[in-house]
């Protein structure tokens, strides 16, 4: 749980910027390359995390930005990473000049359940980090290269001045 609006905007600061790197990192055709038959593509988890911002966010009262609930990805996946892009920043902006450390202990409905919104940060934060890697590996399926995020990925190992691990 976050306990200060500065925790959070340090974490996501830096969370935001990774999956947004992520998103960068795709192409349109990307976007088709399914988990399994059946379940979602990389477009659909891509759209859902960008989506969720402001989905999950404006039940605790604020106004983030984002795509409508059960708005159609988009087929382009440079309109995906600008739309998070501008989501992120809303939510941001909005926590910043809405919220203070005290507003973080209040609970809000969230899913048939009652949650802090120091939890809510908490769980929008995992929540995003559980679909990004979910999406780096249909990434690689679709022949993508993967940007690290918490440390190199193989392909960056080189510019460290190192060789990558064992495969």
């Amino acid at each position: 749980m976050f306990r200060t609006i500065a925790d959070f905007e340090r974490a996501w600061s830096h969370e935001g910027a990774e999956t947004l790197k992520v998103l960068k990192a795709l192409d349109d055709a990307s976007l088709k390359q399914p988990v399994a038959v059946g379940h979602r593509t990389l477009g659909r988890l891509a759209w859902h995390l960008t989506g969720t911002l402001a989905e999950m966010m404006n039940r605790t009262g604020l106004a983030v930005e984002g795509p409508a609930e059960g708005a159609p990805a988009p087929a382009h996946a440079a309109e995906i990473a600008s739309a998070y892009e501008r989501s992120s920043r809303s939510l941001l902006m909005q926590i910043k000049e809405r919220w203070n450390d005290a507003a973080l202990l209040v609970e809000d409905e969230m899913y048939g359940d009652k949650w802090a919104r120091g939890s809510t940060l908490l769980a929008l934060v995992s929540h995003q980090a559980h679909h990004r890697g979910q999406m780096t590996v249909l990434m690689r399926q679709a022949g993508l290269k993967v940007p690290g995020v918490y440390g190199p990925a193989l392909e960056e190992w080189s510019a460290f001045g190192a060789p990558p691990p064992e495969i």
